[in-house]
């Protein structure tokens, strides 16, 4: 389930020194200053990762905000690059970084520009791919690969915490779904831990066939109500 997240991009190009230089000392890279904000409440936000993707040759480089919500990268220039914050499972929307070439004998010396990101995180996000035995709490073995992907996620934000919710489409009684959902959240929240995850950073919470996201009348519809969703719960 796609999200819709508020992201601006703000790029503050800063004066340029071009200098000669003995050719072996040049260097053939800019640095980059990126800053990132929540547009929401205004605090600025640590352990982003921000990838500057090369229209070039599709090499990427990355960035991890510290605890001001700000670093610093350098970039090879004579390229393009599409840049965007690394959210879960999906990039989030791409802005695009122009650095231009030099002459042989020139360099940009200093910070060659300031990228100031503003966005919302995701309040909630449907852990797609994670798939249970039918009328079970059995993990499927494909749904590993994306819990694993949830494990390096909540590793990387330390801070926050989360509920796993559980949910299922209307095929059977209320009662027993209710209780198919909540062991369903307890198999997550259980797999998390075993990799690592503090206990006080997870909770486990059945919702059994409320909340339906889709149509319940047909087979996808039923297939997008069975799920797990992500709640973050501390990301203010």
């Amino acid at each position: 389930m796609k999200q819709k997240i508020l992201y601006f991009f703000t790029v503050l190009f800063l004066p340029v020194a071009l200098i000669a230089q003995t050719p072996a000392t040049i260097p053939k890279d800019a640095k980059i200053d990126v800053t990132i904000q929540n547009a929401s409440n205004g605090k600025m936000l640590n352990n982003e990762i921000v990838v500057f993707k090369s229209r070039a040759n599709g090499v990427e480089y990355q960035g991890l905000s510290d605890s001001t919500g700000q670093f610093s990268l350098r970039l090879p220039f004579g390229d393009q690059y599409d840049y965007f914050i690394l959210g879960f499972h999906d990039s989030l929307e791409s802005n695009v970084l122009n650095i231009p070439a030099l002459k042989p004998n020139q360099f940009y010396k200093g910070t060659f520009t300031t990228i100031n990101i503003q966005f919302t995180p995701p309040a909630s996000f449907v852990l797609e791919g994670c798939n249970f035995e039918t009328g079970k709490a059995t993990l499927n073995d494909d749904s590993y690969t994306v819990l694993d992907e949830l494990v390096a996620y909540l590793t990387r934000r330390q801070e926050d915490k989360v509920e796993i919710s559980g949910y299922t489409d209307n095929v059977g009684k209320a009662a027993d779904n209710q209780i198919l959902s909540q062991n369903r959240a307890n198999t997550v929240r259980a797999y998390l831990l075993m990799k690592g995850i503090s206990p006080d950073r997870v909770t486990a919470v059945g919702y059994g066939m409320s909340n339906p996201i889709d149509d319940n009348s047909t087979a996808e519809g039923k297939a997008n109500n069975r799920r797990i969703e992500v709640k973050t719960l501390s990301n203010d």
